[in-house]
């Protein structure tokens, strides 16, 4: 009885031990949030929130004595998140590495398998193109190992860069200015730019003239030949003798070519092609628009609908869609717009066959458009959402059509031309505008041997233009033609250069400065493979074989390095330190009576003694805003705080007073208070009290006053 009690007491008293789950491992938080809601209760979903492992900040990192192997150590930060993806891994029943479809996400699995304890042969790698739950569900069903060539395609590239940025660097410190740096595809991007730049310094402008008969109407043709041949028309004298034998003879069509003709829609986006429109049509930075795109990838609560990934995965070379995604597409195109509307277009991949791992940048479900999902967007968020949208709708859509005529008309030896065309079906242009749409151009009827009236007779001197600077768009297509870098680097690359001032953005164009021709002429002159394009291109190819598995990684590593490491000797020993171009201020130093001088630093210009280093003095180039003080009658001046680098506003007497503002002041007393009034930062820009206790705000440009209730206007 007490056994058979004692039995008893035990079974009830031991808990029941809960099944282990499968751990899942992703790269963001956002994006473990979402997919956690499409796995349930049998997995955890974890986040390695980017690279666990990387090669060290503070020194080289790779080992050039001993076949360049990389010293990898834990990333600094990471220490908590590596200890609970161990504590979760050494209790889950099977664990699961679902980081990016992509080179650098392979590394981060490769890397997270040898922190974890896995084999990297083993069946341990998931991957999905776009976020949604039928396509996690059936990934998690179909692991398979590590790629190997992957991960070495991505070790070459670090460790490429790596030799090359951690030992041209010190070098440009040393010659130039501390803080800049060389890094292997910035070089050559930079290359472009300066070469550029050179080209408008030296272009010499030619004297042209148009020429061109107007009949009325709006009925335009233009000279395009002389006694047969193209016609080249280069002064004023020129042209007025060709003006008066025109005069003197008659104007008679000579033919009319009727034609058809159709446009076909542009490919769905790459990385590039959506950096490029997103940079010309949103006028957005290419970094700001993989930021987003990254977003949308992820995913996004949508009211009445959940989490949900809209696109799919945004760093690919590649123009294919799935078979599934087609299908959808026809289906959805011809409810929406009709039959008619529907084409049945491929889109071929003019790159090589390993940039085709991903489809091409596509909505994950199109019939989610982009106006329903409005409200659950944000306002760049949804632009770019739609952008992707109506691109990948319009290239499965019908060619446009269009009727055109060619007219030809002589006179005499001068030969004239008109082009008309006419829309007779819109097709694709129905949902995804162009920069350069077919323009309607009218052709009156017309028959052959018909002699026209001239109204006027059209001259106008033009000159032949300099190439136009890159803009972020057009570097990112001219370094793809030219095969320098990968897309996915492209955004990255220009924020380099920028932030190390050797470009700086003027409008929209990309612009070298002084210190950018610095670095260029030294690296041109004693590196010349790292600036030269057509030597990128082909460690670009080469560094893209070892991802086919055709090169192993450390070979190509040693055929670049043994002219390198020689070209670096060489630079070390024969370049001169360029001085720097001193910019003198109106000012006088305080304390030792020498003049100050402009110089830059990590938050933007400040004054310096010239009397360094003897005199150690610097102070903040002071910018007034032409307000005083409404409380020691001083000038309030532009500041910026030393750490942070964020701009206020201060009394030019502190520290005897210490009236400051983080908004700019107007010279205005507030009608409720007395307190100075300030103009807020941002889009949405209103005037208000700089009390935080007082509530009272304007609307710019408007003059309306009301009391602020908090709410959105």
């Amino acid at each position: 009885m007490a056994s058979t009690a004692g039995r008893s007491k035990k079974t009830t008293g031991t808990a029941k031990k809960a099944p282990a789950k499968t751990l899942l491992v992703v790269e963001s938080p956002s994006k473990a949030k979402v997919i956690s809601k499409y796995l349930g209760s049998k997995y955890k979903v974890m986040a390695s929130v980017g690279h666990v492992r990387d090669l060290p900040k503070s020194r080289l990192g790779v080992d050039v004595e001993n076949n360049f192997e990389p010293e990898y150590i834990n990333i600094r930060g990471k220490a908590d998140t590596i200890k609970e993806l161990k504590k979760e891994a050494s209790a889950a029943s099977k664990v699961l590495l679902a980081t990016d479809p992509d080179r650098e996400g392979e590394a981060i699995s490769w890397h997270l398998a040898y922190l974890l304890g896995l084999d990297p042969d083993a069946e341990c790698r998931v991957m999905f193109n776009e976020i949604n739950k039928q396509t996690v569900q059936d990934a998690i069903k179909d692991p398979k190992p590590i790629d190997l060539s992957l991960v070495d395609a991505q070790q070459a590239r670090r460790v490429l860069d790596r030799l090359v940025g951690y030992q041209i660097s010190p070098l440009l410190w040393k010659k130039v200015s501390r803080g800049l740096s060389g890094g292997r595809v910035q070089s050559a991007a930079l290359k472009l730019i300066c070469d550029r730049e050179n080209e408008i310094t030296n272009f010499i402008p030619e004297e042209y003239w148009y020429i061109a008969a107007d009949f009325g109407d709006g009925f335009i043709a233009a000279l395009n030949k002389i006694s047969g041949k193209k016609a080249k028309v280069t002064s004023k004298e020129q042209t007025d003798a060709i003006t008066s034998e025109l005069d003197e003879g008659k104007y008679i069509v000579k033919s009319i070519k009727e034609g058809k003709k159709q446009i076909k829609p542009y490919a769905p986006f790459t990385t590039s092609s959506l950096q490029q429109d997103a940079s010309i049509k949103l006028g957005f930075p290419t970094s700001k628009t993989m930021q987003i795109a990254q977003q949308l990838y992820e995913g996004v609560t949508l009211k009445g609908i959940g989490a949900r990934g809209l696109i799919t995965y945004l760093r690919t070379d590649s123009v294919r869609i799935s078979p599934q995604a087609k299908a959808m597409a026809a289906e959805y195109i011809k409810e929406k717009f009709g039959e008619n509307y529907s084409g049945n277009n491929y889109f071929s991949n003019k790159n090589k066959a390993m940039q085709d791992a991903h489809e091409a940048i596509r909505p994950s479900d199109i019939t989610l458009e982009p106006q329903m999902i409005r409200d659950s967007l944000t306002s760049d968020q949804f632009k770019l959402y739609e952008l992707i949208w109506k691109r990948f709708t319009a290239s499965q859509m019908a060619a446009a059509c269009y009727d055109t005529v060619t007219v030809d008309i002589q006179n005499g030896k001068y030969g004239f031309r008109a082009n008309g065309s006419r829309m007779t079906f819109d097709g694709w242009k129905k949902v995804y505008s162009t920069p350069h749409n077919e323009d309607e151009v009218t052709v009156p009827p017309l028959t052959e041997g018909q002699e026209l009236e001239l109204v006027k007779l059209i001259t106008e001197q033009k000159f032949t233009q300099p190439p136009a600077r890159y803009t972020e768009a057009s570097l990112v297509k001219e370094m793809e033609e030219k095969n320098i870098g990968r897309p996915s680097t492209y955004a990255s690359i220009i924020s380099v250069l920028i932030t190390r001032k050797y470009v700086k953005r003027a409008k929209k164009s990309l612009v070298p400065t002084k210190l950018g021709f610095d670095v260029i002429g030294i690296l041109q002159d004693y590196f010349a493979d790292i600036v030269d394009v057509e030597f990128t291109g082909e460690m670009e190819d080469k560094l893209d074989s070892i991802e086919l598995g055709d090169r192993e990684w450390k070979s190509v590593i040693a055929d670049f390095y043994k002219g390198f490491s020689e070209e670096l000797k060489i630079a070390d020993r024969e370049v001169e330190r360029v001085e720097k171009e001193v910019v003198l201020s109106d000012e006088v130093c305080e304390l030792c009576g020498k003049p100050m001088a402009v110089k830059e630093g990590r938050f933007g210009s400040f004054l310096a003694c010239t009397g360094y280093p003897e005199c150690k003095n610097t102070k903040p180039i002071v910018k007034s805003t032409g307000i005083k003080c409404p409380k020691c009658g001083k000038d309030i001046v532009e500041k910026k705080g030393r750490k942070s680098g964020r701009v206020f506003y201060g009394c030019s007497g502190y520290p005897d007073c210490d009236v400051s503002y983080w908004d700019k002041p107007i010279g205005r007393a507030c009608p409720e208070c007395g307190s100075m009034l300030v103009q807020t930062k941002g889009r949405f820009k209103k005037i208000k009290c700089s009390n935080p206790e007082c509530k009272y705000s304007e609307k710019i440009n408007t003059g309306d006053k009301k009391k602020d209730t908090g709410e959105e206007e």
